[in-house]
């Protein structure tokens, strides 16, 4: 994760009882590695949603934004001891915090689940396109590739970038475009820190994906029919053991 911007943030709210004014500052630590000089401590000061003023120890100082930020800012740049402790929460506040999460949590990673399907292709020279879709990974860094009778595949392949879920988990989708031929293997492979080994999904082309879905929709249908006619035919059944026949003149 050494090449991703990660923050960590802490955030203090106070609500005024005047007026129900919002007073609010938010801390936060921007970091590309667990190195001290590739941290970045941030505290912003806001005011209804506005910000203030803002301490950066990459500036070193406090820089204010509004008219009311202004006048903090230089207040509290005069003030060196203020200034020498806010500055210290870039190795007090942050680096501790960073090892525990870089131990606890940005070291573990989660296995992909793979699904693989079939579309046709809006426009192309190929008559046939294959889906990878791959879910719930982490970290961000992955490798899908497409193998076909063994061989990697490098043209006609789309892939889109890996896309936050914004739960820390991520997914991606790579599109082959192809043309079928009789007896060949297509397997989408992918490559995650998470496993031991690539992870190969082949392509069963014996039934394409909407028939399988029509014929599973077709046998429930069947079946949900044969049971409501069972349940008719019984209850028809009990209704006429409780008949009285009264014999006619």
């Amino acid at each position: 994760m050494a090449s991703s911007f990660l923050c960590l943030s802490l955030l203090f709210i106070s609500l005024s009882t005047a007026d129900g004014f919002l007073e609010y500052s938010v801390g936060r630590c921007v970091f590309n590695s667990t190195e001290l000089k590739d941290i970045e401590y941030i505290k912003s000061y806001y005011f209804n949603k506005v910000e203030d003023v803002r301490f950066s120890s990459s500036v070193g100082k406090f820089v204010g934004y509004t008219e009311p930020g202004l006048k903090y800012a230089e207040n509290w740049n005069k003030d060196q001891a203020y200034l020498s402790q806010t500055n210290a929460q870039k190795e007090t506040y942050c680096l501790h915090n960073i090892g525990v999460w870089n131990s606890n949590i940005l070291t573990k990673s989660v296995q992909p689940y793979v699904k693989l399907h079939s579309m046709t292709p809006a426009s192309s020279h190929h008559p046939a396109m294959l889906v990878c879709s791959v879910y719930d990974f982490f970290p961000s860094e992955i490798k899908v590739s497409w193998h076909r009778d063994g061989q990697e595949v490098t043209s006609d392949v789309t892939s889109t970038e890996e896309m936050a879920d914004g739960d820390w988990y991520y997914q991606t989708h790579s599109h082959l475009e192809y043309t079928p031929r009789s007896g060949e293997k297509i397997s989408c492979v992918v490559e995650h820190a998470s496993l031991d080994k690539p992870l190969i999904t082949d392509w069963d082309p014996s039934m394409p994906e909407s028939e399988r879905n029509k014929l599973a929709i077709g046998a429930s249908g069947l079946i949900l029919g044969l049971v409501l006619s069972l349940a008719g035919f019984i209850y028809y059944r009990r209704k006429a053991r409780g008949r009285i026949l009264v014999p006619s003149n």
